[in-house]
């Protein structure tokens, strides 16, 4: 699905996604992408949503954000609570939806000025 929304000069936003990738600023990321307003970082885990692990979200814990939007692919699948725990401890939002949701949200918020990521799984 593409996008339209006007550019918000120097952030990395979501201009479209399908199943098998996700553009940002109109360039295809195949693999699983965690995109910043400053940045995009490719491959940041090999996980899809059924083999989520603490391991597998280890670098979003290094990330400088307010919230994070976990996008678990096409549906929405809840990870185990306890791998969510960690970053509300740290105060750290993480809300869990699907990617469609997350590419949407992801948008709204960085387009605030928010601090903002957005991990998105492919599957």
């Amino acid at each position: 699905m593409k996008l339209h929304l006007t550019q918000a000069a120097g952030l990395h936003l979501i201009t479209a996604y399908e199943d098998d990738y996700v553009a940002v600023n109109r360039e295809k990321y195949p693999g699983n992408v965690l995109v910043l307003p400053e940045k995009v970082i490719v491959d940041w885990t090999q996980a899809d949503s059924n083999s989520l692990s603490a391991e597998s979200l280890q670098p979003l814990h290094a990330l400088d954000v307010e919230v994070i939007l976990l996008g678990t692919g096409p549906c929405l699948r809840f990870p185990p609570p306890e791998l969510l725990h960690a970053f509300l401890c740290r105060g750290v939002g993480i809300e869990v939806m699907d990617r469609p949701a997350a590419c949407r949200t992801y948008n709204i918020l960085a387009s605030e000025g928010r601090k903002v990521a957005a991990a998105l799984l492919l599957a």
